[in-house]
Parts: C-alpha cells; sequence; structure tokens
C-alpha cells in the first residue's frame, strides 16, 4: 500500500493517479521491467546534500546522476550523495530506499531532470518496494514545484 501521506496529499489534490503492484524489486531498471513500465518514465529518487543541505534529485530510472553537472546546474559550491545514515529517519512511512518524489511533503527541494519533463506521465516508488504510483507529469509539476535542471551523466 502506498504511503498514506501521499495518496492523502493527491487526493486532497484532486489528482488522478494509478497505483501499480508488482514483484518486489530494489533498483530501478528491476523496478521498470517488473511493473512494465518504460525506465524513462519511471522516476528514481537520488538523495543528494547540497551545499550540505538534503535534496531529492529526480532522475529517469535508466539514467545515472551526474554530481558535477548537478552542482553547476543548481550553482552549489558542493553536491554529493547522501548516507543512508543521513536520510534513513526522514521517511518514516518509507521502506528505505524507496521514497517518492514529493520532497514538499519532507521539507526538502527537489530537483528534476530535464528527460522526465518530456513524457506526459511519471511513475515512482509509492513508499514500497512492491508498488508504483503513476500519475501525469503536468499535475506532478504543480504539486511539487521541483527545479528542472540537467542533472544526468550523458553516455558515450
Amino acid at each position: 500500500m502506498p504511503m498514506r501521506k501521499l495518496t492523502q496529499f493527491l487526493d486532497e489534490n484532486r489528482v488522478r493517479y494509478v497505483r501499480i503492484s508488482h514483484s518486489p524489486a530494489y533498483t530501478a531498471q528491476e523496478i521498470a521491467a517488473s511493473a512494465h513500465v518504460p525506465g524513462r518514465e519511471l522516476a528514481k529518487t537520488v538523495m543528494v546534500k547540497l551545499d550540505g543541505r538534503m535534496s531529492m534529485a529526480v532522475l529517469p530510472a535508466s539514467s545515472q546522476i551526474d554530481l558535477e553537472q548537478l552542482r553547476r546546474a543548481t550553482g552549489s559550491h558542493e553536491a554529493r550523495l547522501a548516507t543512508e545514515a543521513e536520510f534513513r529517519g526522514l521517511f518514516p512511512e518509507c521502506e528505505l530506499g524507496a521514497m517518492p518524489p514529493f520532497g514538499n511533503l519532507f521539507s526538502m527541494p527537489v530537483v528534476v531532470a530535464e528527460e522526465l519533463t518530456e513524457d506526459d506521465n511519471i511513475a515512482f516508488n509509492a513508499g514500497s518496494h512492491t508498488e508504483l504510483v503513476r500519475m501525469a507529469y503536468g499535475d506532478y509539476r504543480r504539486l511539487v514545484e521541483p527545479r528542472v535542471v540537467d542533472l544526468t551523466a550523458k553516455i558515450h
């Protein structure tokens, strides 16, 4: 079952969404395959520290984060991956690594990869390793108001 805080927020804002149950999966690519969602539409949430402040970086499952690109795009002096110890207690309703990309529900900024804005829909972990939420990207953008930046590694 998706985290109550998320579904309540979506319902209060009259957002149409679909819950997708799948067999347990832990990597973004495994989740995309298990749930039959294209990797470019499945958003993974990567916890980062930008100048010491916990933030969510949201990118397609098929992409890798480029911390130097993220640092430049956000105008930060330092960008690094957050450790599990640093964010473990911030998401009490979520399984570790299954946080939905709604930093606004947790009082933290969100940066989104430009690539995610190119599709009409976005799918993401809903607090567990067995359930996704899929919704219109326009609704996600309206509710979260993420900063859209180029933050993914260019694979040649």
